[in-house]
């Protein structure tokens, strides 16, 4: 039993449902409140760690409002798709599992925030966008296969997609490092860090892959469907005991074979004979 399946044990009663829906509102929000006072969020929401650690403790929770675009046209598009991919997470792992890689990501990030003001003194405000990468990395290790059209035009398979992601993430990470600009780095190894942490700390992956959700589902569909299966039938009607409760069935001596028929049937038909 690893440490996942101990914290659902204990708090997955507190799961929030179909937590993407609400995430998507606060983006939404967000949009909004970028078009009507573009610096509002930066002085009053975002995850500022030095007005953080001076008491304005909200900035943890209002930072998630600041939406992946300030395009009215790509925020459509990037909108539903993490939507997409956000019930398709809470949809293979469940509701608490889904909770869980979320609210470390921002952990992580406030953390992140913090830990490089402290040692560099500057302010480096983190957004969601790393949050989000961090969700796209789960999502293609789940889904391998499923393509996107790049550039709305060129299918290509979110693995890949992914592999290049995280090209980049070390490229960026590198680039920093010999820099000596440590807060770039910082950020790109903390969407990476929650995903290695969900990933790889826990043995039972297996249990929510696609192929095992496939499996259950496959099984539970056949067992649903066996239960739909008749014994009884009228060669005549073709009545099944499905159809009433109150039917009766009996076997015709004076047949050749082996032919059922309903109460009503049962003195009235033809009777069969083979030559």
């Amino acid at each position: 039993m690893n440490w996942i399946n101990k914290l659902e044990r204990k708090f997955g009663r507190y799961a929030i449902h179909n937590l993407m829906y609400y995430i998507i509102i606060l983006y939404g929000v967000g949009f909004v409140l970028n078009m009507i006072a573009p610096d509002f969020y930066y002085y009053f929401l975002s995850l500022n760690p030095n007005a953080i650690l001076h008491g304005q403790i909200w900035r943890i929770v209002t930072f998630l409002i600041q939406p992946p675009s300030d395009s009215l046209i790509f925020i459509i598009f990037a909108l539903y798709l993490y939507y997409m991919i956000g019930t398709q997470l809470e949809r293979q792992w469940g509701a608490f599992r889904f909770n869980l890689y979320f609210f470390i990501g921002v952990l992580f990030h406030i953390a992140a925030s913090i830990v490089i003001y402290l040692i560099t003194g500057n302010i480096y405000l983190l957004d969601t966008t790393y949050l989000n990468l961090s969700l796209f990395f789960a999502f293609a290790a789940t889904y391998p296969d499923v393509q996107f059209l790049l550039f709305f035009i060129i299918p290509v398979k979110v693995k890949w997609l992914a592999f290049l992601n995280g090209a980049l993430f070390l490229y960026s990470i590198i680039q920093s490092i010999m820099s000596h600009s440590y807060a770039v780095a910082i950020c790109a190894l903390v969407s990476i860090a929650n995903f290695l942490l969900f990933f790889f700390s826990t043995r039972n992956y297996k249990r929510v892959s696609p192929k095992e959700i496939h499996r259950k589902r496959v099984y539970r569909r056949e067992v649903h469907n066996s239960q739909g299966i008749t014994k009884h039938k009228c060669a005549v009607c073709g009545r099944t005991e499905l159809d009433g409760e109150d039917l009766e069935f009996r076997f015709c001596s004076k047949c050749d074979g082996n032919y059922e028929y309903c109460q009503e049937h049962l003195f009235t038909h033809e009777h069969v004979k083979k030559h």
